[in-house]
């Protein structure tokens, strides 16, 4: 079955020029005048950059399916980290490469997206819960970086946290961008 332009939607995964891109947002344009077209931003499945592309109305397009799984993280084992399928207790091994280790713990769940059984990604949960292994105590006075400090957390990462947090204190962090969210108890 041929799919073409108007079977776009968002979370769509398309094959272009045998890279998969991801649609994050579609419209389907009809001007006054000229022929119909549809306006995209895509993001590339494995580099994970962003573009905003056109296509031609009913011009065909080859779709790709992408699977996701809820997997569990488990280990690190060489060059990949273990992953377990939580239904199905089977291991998945996952190249390094494609996971952004820095807030990544033992035990959190993930979204691991396949592509012919061959891991793609893997999204990490919006935030995380980790503890402070090193800080410099915080002084009052000092106030020229409002008030925050840098942090090391126990995945090794590097935070900036306010001043009044101290070694092994649990915080909240966004696995996006490493900002600091909260304590946590």
């Amino acid at each position: 079955m041929a799919q073409t332009t108007n079977d776009i939607k968002n979370g769509s995964v398309l094959n272009l020029d045998g890279q998969l891109w991801t649609v994050l947002k579609f419209q389907h344009v009809k001007p006054g005048k000229g022929p119909a077209f549809v306006r995209t931003t895509i993001k590339n499945v494995l580099s994970g950059k962003i573009v905003d592309k056109t296509f031609n109305a009913g011009m065909k397009m080859e779709f790709e399916t992408v699977d996701n799984r809820n997997l569990q993280y488990s280990y690190e084992d060489g060059d990949n980290l273990v992953f377990m399928d939580m239904t199905t207790y089977d291991q998945v091994y996952v190249p390094k490469s494609i996971v952004d280790t820095k807030f990544l713990l033992e035990g959190t769940d993930c979204i691991v997206s396949f592509h012919d059984e061959t891991p793609l990604s893997v999204e990490l949960p919006a935030s995380v819960v980790l503890t402070i292994t090193h800080t410099e105590p915080g002084l009052q006075g000092n106030r020229s970086n409002a008030g925050t400090k840098p942090a090391t957390v126990e995945t090794g990462a590097e935070i900036q946290v306010p001043l009044f947090i101290n070694e092994g204190e649990k915080v909240k962090v966004n696995t996006t961008d490493g900002s600091y969210l909260g304590r946590e108890n």
